[in-house]
């Protein structure tokens, strides 16, 4: 477990050693990663949408509670498009809340009514988007405490601008004053460095975690991300302005294929897009079936290992990135000589 190397608002933020939030990840962001990622010095969103029945997410939230030991702990809230699909949020995010929580990550449809909620528990609020633009609204309508912005490199949903983090993450620093997390394609120390760099205040990772032991994904599907390179995603379902960033895999191309002809209606898409199909890609070890969320950081992604050994090794390479920088750097006397 590495000590501490840099101080950010991030890390001030959330209480954390290292300026690195584990993003929520459907399906597999549960208590194990959400006390793997508060025991490495980060801390992890586990997500609510993931456990609808609300005696079952009170479980997790008290098994996370007890495996964390005293590290803080994050709850995603993901707000759809579909107002149906919401219902739970509110119930969800007061369990969260009555269980000590106190880190929320939001992120796609503004969430005024739910930030509400959550500042008037005491939480702490970061939302995510994909565009500046987003960034830029969110900082100033809603009562948030940090934005990450994801560039279009992140697995799921990159928005529609299509516009990555050389650019993006920069852009974003600059015009927002709450501090700012960048996302997307984040998988090496040399990143965060250079996320601190631009101006950010931290890192969210999301698919360089795909192979980490606490996610609880079947060995083969582990395996997939593995083979991966910068060349493995594709990106699908533009069309329906929803474009998302996942494994080129079978259903990947039908959904592609799809959208090449020119289809329009949802209901030809539905048999391969319904976010069930994910849930049993996991379980059952098809990395064909479903549409899996990841982005290209996955071509640094070498071994599955423990979650905190990933962290560790980022913050590791991080300190050799800023030490090269040092080095490099002329000094005011060296340049009048």
């Amino acid at each position: 477990m590495r000590p501490q190397s840099v101080r950010t608002r991030i890390t001030e933020l959330f209480g954390i050693r290292h300026p690195v939030l584990c993003g929520g990840l459907m399906w597999l962001a549960d208590a194990n990663y959400a006390a793997a990622a508060a025991n490495a010095g980060s801390i992890g969103f586990m997500t609510a949408k993931t456990f609808p029945d609300p005696g079952r997410w009170k479980e997790e939230l008290e098994k996370a509670r007890q495996l964390a030991n005293g590290n803080p702990l994050g709850v995603n809230l993901y707000i759809s498009q579909r107002p149906e699909e919401n219902e739970m949020l509110t119930g969800h995010a007061d369990l969260a809340l009555q269980a000590g929580v106190r880190s929320f990550e939001t992120a796609a449809m503004p969430p005024a009514d739910l930030v509400r909620q959550l500042k008037e528990g005491g939480a702490k609020v970061i939302h995510k988007v994909a565009s500046v633009r987003h960034a830029v609204s969110a900082a100033t309508k809603l009562d948030i405490d940090a934005v990450s912005v994801v560039g279009m490199e992140c697995g799921g949903h990159p928005g529609l601008n299509m516009v990555g983090n050389m650019v993006q993450g920069v852009l974003a620093a600059l015009r927002v004053d709450i501090p700012v997390v960048i996302g997307g394609g984040i998988g090496h120390g040399r990143q965060l460095a250079g996320a601190l760099a631009f101006g950010a205040e931290g890192v969210v990772l999301g698919t360089r975690l795909l192979v980490a032991n606490e996610i609880w994904s079947h060995d083969a599907v582990k395996q997939r991300v593995l083979q991966a390179d910068e060349t493995s995603s594709r990106l699908v379902l533009a069309s329906m302005r929803n474009t998302y960033r996942v494994v080129d895999n079978e259903t990947a191309r039908k959904v592609a294929e799809l959208e090449a002809a020119g289809v329009s209606d949802y209901e030809s898409y539905r048999a391969h897009v319904r976010g069930t199909l994910q849930k049993e890609a996991y379980e059952e070890g098809d990395p064909e079936k479903g549409l899996l969320s990841m982005g290209q950081s996955a071509v640094f992604a070498d071994r599955v290992e423990p979650l905190g050994d990933i962290i560790d090794r980022l913050v590791k390479e991080m300190d050799e990135a800023l030490n090269r920088l040092q080095a490099v750097r002329v000094s005011h006397e060296a340049a009048a000589e």
